[in-house]
């Protein structure tokens, strides 16, 4: 495409933003192509805001946990999983992990514990019912957003539940909400390279869709950057809104970039994606998900400065304090692993916007003027 076609294609899809209309598969795909990023990240800021966004960014003091690394799936983007013979595989009990939460808790008063693992196959359903239960009884104040779709498929198959029956006993037992991991990248062509043991990705649909008639929010994501072609990213995106469409379910939306290091695709000559095209990413989903309110841009994955900057690109979360990150780190992330609030205040507060603190549904806790 010319220089001359981007251009006119832009001006398309500004002239339907600003009109209020909804982009369709042409356009995701027009602005995926588009290589000017200041004008994309001028149109998403503009969709935000007239969508009813404000200067408001918001963070949330949270505490990664992860039960195991032990999993049946053998993805391979993923430098986190082990075998039970590997070195370093690890399957914590109920008590430890509400032991480590409560010393975590001591020293950092933290609203959300955000908690996924691997597909240990050893254990069962009542596995994961006794740590909801207790976190829930030991700190409950504390939202608990709690394993991927893909993690609730594997429970089904060790329980021969529904995945409805397993979402209703872990909500019973204190489950908040659902992170939105284990969607990667719905093509099947890409889950057939990077995830060949992965289930179908209407398996992530129906617990989400599941999730969402049970009351119980949830987030979506995006991996990108690996072996996917801008209409299947895209394609995703629309997927997501769909289903926004029909429940209302989806509190934010992050886009992950890839991170090869220590996996296959890295002794492949795969490098990590570049700053223009995180940039891109997050507009281009600000701009298609005219639905879901919240874009997330992921520091643990960018940086605090590159994340700053996607506030800028229709953003308007940069997650929260993520004590103890380990999966992106095991893939090579140089990010910390934990931001202070008043790092993050300070970096949102330099692009000029308002760092609002807030807890996972987005009540607001406290405001940094």
């Amino acid at each position: 495409m010319s220089v001359v076609e981007r251009i006119h294609s832009l001006d398309l899809v500004r002239e339907k933003v600003i009109a209020g209309e909804r982009l369709d598969l042409d356009d995701g795909i027009a602005l995926m192509e588009c290589d000017d990023i200041l004008a994309l990240g001028d149109l998403a800021d503009t969709a935000r805001r007239l969508r009813g966004g404000s200067d408001d960014v918001y963070f949330v003091q949270n505490l990664y946990l992860n039960q195991t690394n032990i999993c049946r799936v053998k993805c391979k983007f993923c430098a986190f999983a082990r075998t039970e013979r590997q070195d370093g595989a690890y399957l914590y009990s109920p008590a430890e992990i509400v032991e480590d939460a409560l010393t975590q808790h001591e020293h950092t008063q933290f609203t959300e514990i955000h908690m996924v693992g691997g597909e240990a196959p050893d254990v069962d359903l009542s596995y994961y019912v006794d740590i909801v239960r207790g976190l829930k009884t030991a700190l409950p104040d504390v939202h608990l957003k709690c394993f991927t779709a893909s993690e609730i498929h594997h429970m089904t198959k060790l329980s021969g539940l529904s995945h409805e029956d397993v979402l209703r006993e872990l909500q019973a037992a204190g489950l908040g909400s659902l992170p939105g991991g284990g969607a990667e990248i719905f093509a099947e062509r890409v889950r057939r390279l990077i995830a060949p043991g992965k289930e179908h990705p209407d398996n992530w649909f129906h617990t989400h869709r599941a999730a969402h008639n049970l009351g119980m929010p949830t987030h979506c994501t995006l991996l990108y950057g690996h072996v996917e072609t801008y209409e299947e990213r895209v394609d995703h995106l629309l997927r997501l809104r769909s289903l926004q469409d029909e429940t209302g379910g989806f509190l934010a939306f992050i886009p992950l970039a890839f991170h090869p290091e220590n996996t296959v695709f890295e002794r492949r000559g795969w490098t990590f994606s570049a700053g223009t095209d995180d940039l891109k990413m997050i507009a281009v989903s600000r701009l298609l998900l005219d639905n879901i309110p919240n874009i997330k841009a992921y520091w643990i994955m960018m940086g605090m400065p590159m994340a700053s900057i996607a506030l800028h690109f229709g953003a308007n979360d940069v997650q929260g304090t993520v004590v103890r990150e380990e999966i992106f780190h095991a893939a090579g992330a140089r990010t910390e692993t934990e931001q202070q609030i008043d790092e993050l205040v300070r970096y949102v507060g330099e692009v000029g916007r308002t760092p609002v603190q807030r807890d996972t549904l987005y009540n607001e806790l406290r405001r940094f003027e």
